[in-house]
This record gives C-alpha cells, sequence and structure tokens, in this order.
C-alpha cells in the first residue's frame, strides 16, 4: 500500500467540506470593495472615498478560552471572539475596519468545528460592516493532537490622516469613560481555567461555561456613536494586563489617569473567582478587564453628551497632573 497525505494525517476532503459549508456566508460580507471571492492566492480590497487615508491594522488569538470552548464543545462564540480581540484594537485609532483574515489550525480537521468557529466570525464582520475576505485552514497532526484547534486573526482599517486617535491631545480634567465588558472577554483564561476546574457546574442557574463563553463585545457601533457627534481625545480596549497596563498605552508624559476602582461595575463571576481562588484584588486588576471593556477619555464638557449617547457607559475617572501615568484606588 502506497503512503497517501491521507494515510499521514491530512484529509485534504474535509477541507473542502469546511469550504462548502462557509462560502456563502462569507460571501454575505463583502461589498464592492471586494474584488475576488474565497479561494484565490490573495484577496483583494478597494479603497475609495478618503482623501488621506491610513491603514490601521491589528491580529490576536483569543487565547485558552480556545480550550473552554473545546471542552465545551461550544464552538461559535470563539469565532466572535478572534474578530472583536482584533476589531476592538483598531478601534481605539478611529479606525473603521475593512476587512478580515482568519488562521485555523489543528491536529484533524473536523468541516462541522471549522465552519461553526468561521461562521462565528462572519456574524461578528457582518456587525461591523467588515469583509471576511480571507483564511487559510492548516491540518498538522503531530504539530497538534486530535481534537486540538487554534485560531487567529488579522483585521484591516481604515481612518483619514487628521483624524487618528493617539492619545496625544489627552490633557489635564478629560473624564474616563468606561464602557462595559461581556465579561472576560479572551483574556486571563490560564487563571480563570485554574480557579474553574469544572466548566459544566452550575453558575447562576446555568452551566459555568455558558458565562466563561460568552463571546467579546463589539464596540464598533458604540465608539462611532460617539466619534460621530464628540471629539474623543483617547481610547483604550482593556485586554490583558487589565487597566494597569493598557491605559497608559494612551497617557501622555506628565499626565495621570486617576480612577476610582469602586465606581467600576465588576461582573459576579469575577467576585466569585477572586474569592474561590484567593486572588488579590490588585491582581485581579491586573490581569482581567473587570467589566471595562473599552475606555474613552473626552473633555469634560463632552462627558455628559457621551453618557446620554450610550446608555450603559459611566465615568470611573479623570485625567490629573502626575508621572505615574495611572493611579488607580482599590479598596477591596
Amino acid at each position: 500500500m502506497s503512503n497517501t497525505y491521507k494515510s499521514a494525517g491530512v484529509d485534504k476532503e474535509e477541507g473542502y467540506k469546511t469550504v462548502d459549508k462557509i462560502k456563502k456566508a462569507v460571501g454575505e460580507t463583502h461589498n464592492s470593495n471586494v474584488l475576488n471571492h474565497l479561494g484565490s492566492f490573495g484577496a483583494f480590497y478597494e479603497i475609495g472615498g478618503y482623501k488621506n487615508p491610513v491603514l490601521v491594522s491589528g491580529t490576536d488569538g483569543v487565547g485558552t478560552k480556545l480550550k473552554v470552548a473545546l471542552d465545551s464543545k461550544k464552538y461559535d462564540s470563539i469565532g466572535v471572539d478572534c474578530f472583536a480581540m482584533c476589531a476592538n484594537d483598531i478601534l481605539c485609532h478611529g479606525a473603521k475596519p475593512l476587512f478580515f483574515l482568519d488562521y485555523l489550525a489543528c491536529g484533524k480537521l473536523d468541516s462541522e468545528i471549522a465552519a461553526e468557529i468561521v461562521l462565528g466570525m462572519v456574524e461578528a464582520c457582518k456587525d461591523n460592516n467588515c469583509a471576511l475576505i480571507g483564511g487559510e485552514t492548516a491540518e498538522m497532526p503531530g504539530m497538534y493532537q486530535p481534537g486540538d484547534y487554534d485560531v487567529a486573526g488579522f483585521c484591516v482599517g481604515i481612518v483619514e490622516k487628521d483624524q487618528i486617535i493617539d492619545g496625544s491631545k489627552i490633557k489635564a480634567g478629560d473624564k474616563i469613560i468606561a464602557l462595559p465588558s461581556s465579561g472576560f472577554h479572551s483574556n486571563g483564561f490560564s487563571l480563570v481555567r485554574k480557579v474553574f476546574p469544572n466548566f459544566n457546574e452550575e453558575f447562576e442557574g446555568k452551566p459555568l461555561y455558558e458565562t466563561l463563553l460568552v463571546p467579546t463585545r463589539l464596540y464598533y457601533k458604540d465608539i462611532h456613536k460617539i466619534l460621530e457627534e464628540v471629539a474623543v481625545s483617547g481610547i483604550a480596549h482593556i485586554t490583558g494586563g487589565g487597566l494597569y497596563e493598557n491605559i497608559p498605552r494612551i497617557i501622555g508624559d506628565g499626565l495621570c489617569a486617576s480612577i476610582d476602582a469602586s465606581k467600576i461595575q465588576i461582573p459576579t463571576v469575577m467576585l466569585e473567582l477572586e474569592k474561590r481562588g484567593g486572588v488579590a484584588r490588585e491582581e485581579m486588576f491586573g490581569t482581567f478587564n473587570m467589566g471595562v471593556g473599552m475606555i474613552v477619555v473626552v473633555d469634560a464638557q463632552h462627558a455628559e453628551k457621551v453618557l446620554h449617547l450610550l446608555d450603559d457607559a459611566y465615568e470611573i475617572g479623570e485625567i490629573t497632573e502626575g508621572s505615574e501615568k495611572i493611579n488607580l484606588k482599590i479598596t477591596n
């Protein structure tokens, strides 16, 4: 019997099945700017309508949250997470997402699982007026065990050069407004899985994995609703490292983000993790978003308007003069 690619562990037919299952849905994310279709060697996207366009790109994955999804056999939300982690980053600079590409790697491809993951990306792209224009599925026996998957994505957006938001306009007296997260999003899951080893345990009347797998919130509509009405000085996506690591990325020298942690609305599942795992409150804020998925910094005179535009946004602090870039006042 001669060797074949299939005998080495790679089933090309399963890959073809995956494409068949996602092709129509992926096509629904396309607009007139997409110049080719799924299956080409490269993806083409035409840019028009901008005077001095700047492309803004971001790439990310979902970390070990994927392990929760695989063990719970719930795959659709992971695609949303992958897209959101990339798209939310480029929103911080005022960009609108144009197109997205994904990378899916596994030990043995199951077209049903792969399609569910990609279809989650499709729904997220639709919600953000973004085209899913390409991707790669890699079946790599020996590198991954059967049943193992990894997923990553790459998002490109666009913004006029004179409208780029980079934090340079932030000044003392500006207000810091929080946009709530939908939970852990896609960060800190190595600690989550250590404290919560049983994803099937009951939490607040349902299996814990349902709470853990709530997808990362998509902020495109919220951020651009604000940008249409208000001059925003800075935006930070609160991902790994929490408020401590992400807010200083937009704060200039001589300024400090003074935040009152007691104002932050912490999700109950995070409070349960803190209690059960014996995790210090400062460690919690340095690992998780703690209920704050994004923050926007605006002039004090615009703060009330932002709060009016977004029903669930709320103020958590202000910019002061100082050298430490962030002062998070924590009380247990």
